[in-house]
C-alpha cells in the first residue's frame, strides 16, 4: 500500500469521524432545547436543519455546535434568536395567487353554506397569509361569520403578525398578487402608509386570534372548516410530517378543507385515504372520513 493510499484512508476516516461528531452535536443540541425549553426540532429534516444550525453558529461568532448548545441553554435571548432562524419566516401577501383564486372560486361557495366558519393558519409566520384570507373573506361577504386562528411557534414572527405592519416596498408585489388572486377592489384601501411601512386596517384584525402553537409538540385546540399549512412540512422528516397530518385530521370537521404547499401532499401518509382531492395542482383536499 502506498503512502498516498494511507493518506486517502486517513482522510476518509477523519471525514467520517467529523460527520459522526457533528451528528452527535446536533442531536445533543436539539435534545437540550427540547428538554429545557419544550421546543422539539428533533424530527426536522436533517440537511436543511444542519445548514441553518451552522449558519447560526457563525452568526453568533462561535466555531462549534457544542459551543452553541452551551450558549443557547444559558441565554434565553440566544435561544429565541435560534428559533427565529430555524422557523424560516418566509411569506408574502396572496403568495401563489392562483391558489387564492381557486380557493375563492371553488371553496368559498362551500363556506357560504356554513353558519359559522373557523379557519386555522398553522405556521402563519409574520401573518401575510392571514391578512390575505381576511381580505378575501371580506370581499366575499363572509368575514363577519368567520374566525381566523393564526398560530406559529416563533414569538417574534407572531408579534409582527399581530401588529399588521409590513414594509412598504413589498406593496407593489403584493398588489400584483392580490389582483391575480381575484381581488375586486383597490388593494391600497386595506392599509395606511406611514413612512417606510404600511399598517393594515384594524377591521381586518377583528376576527383574528393569534397564539403560539408548536406543531411538533402541541395538541389540537379546536375544530375547523379550513386548515392552511403551506410550505411548513417540507422541513419535517416523514415521522413528524405524519404526526402533523394526524393533528390536522383530528382538527378538521367532516368535509373540512386542507390546503398544503406546492411541494407538499397528503399522499404517503396514514391519512391519504381520508381525503378527496378538490384541486390537485393547488393541493386542496377535503376530508371525507
Amino acid at each position: 500500500m502506498t503512502s498516498m493510499d494511507h493518506t486517502e484512508i486517513e482522510g476518509t476516516l477523519e471525514d467520517q469521524n467529523d460527520r459522526e461528531l457533528e451528528q452527535i452535536e446536533i442531536e445533543l443540541l436539539l435534545e437540550g432545547i427540547h428538554r429545557f425549553y419544550g421546543y422539539d426540532f428533533r424530527n426536522y429534516a436533517l440537511p436543511s436543519l444542519r445548514r441553518r444550525i451552522w449558519h447560526y453558529v457563525h452568526a453568533e461568532g462561535l466555531s462549534t455546535i457544542s459551543a452553541l448548545q452551551g450558549k443557547v441553554l444559558h441565554d434565553r435571548e440566544c435561544f429565541e434568536r435560534l428559533v427565529h432562524n430555524l422557523s424560516i419566516p418566509v411569506t408574502e401577501m396572496f403568495r401563489d395567487p392562483n391558489l387564492f383564486l381557486t380557493f375563492r372560486e371553488n371553496v368559498v361557495p362551500l363556506l357560504r353554506t356554513y353558519p359559522y366558519i373557523r379557519i386555522w393558519h398553522a405556521g402563519c409566520s409574520t401573518g401575510e397569509e392571514v391578512y390575505s384570507m381576511a381580505i378575501l373573506l371580506y370581499e366575499e361577504g363572509l368575514y363577519d361569520k368567520a374566525r381566523i386562528y393564526a398560530t406559529d411557534m416563533n414569538s417574534r414572527s407572531l408579534q409582527q403578525a399581530k401588529e399588521g405592519v409590513f414594509d412598504i416596498k413589498r406593496m407593489k408585489q403584493y398588489t400584483k398578487n392580490y389582483l391575480e388572486a381575484g381581488g375586486t377592489r383597490s388593494f391600497s384601501e386595506y392599509y395606511t402608509a406611514k413612512y417606510n411601512s404600511v399598517i393594515f386596517q384594524p377591521f381586518l384584525k377583528k376576527n383574528m386570534i393569534f397564539a403560539e402553537h408548536n406543531l411538533a409538540t402541541d395538541r389540537s385546540f379546536n375544530e375547523f372548516n379550513v386548515i392552511f399549512c403551506r410550505n411548513v412540512m417540507i422541513y419535517f422528516n416523514d415521522e413528524l410530517r405524519n404526526h402533523v397530518h394526524g393533528l390536522f385530521h383530528e382538527s378538521l370537521n367532516h368535509f373540512g378543507i386542507l390546503v398544503l404547499g406546492a411541494k407538499e401532499s397528503i399522499h404517503f401518509t396514514d391519512y391519504s385515504e381520508s381525503y378527496e382531492t378538490l384541486d390537485r395542482a393547488e393541493k386542496i383536499y377535503r376530508k371525507i372520513k
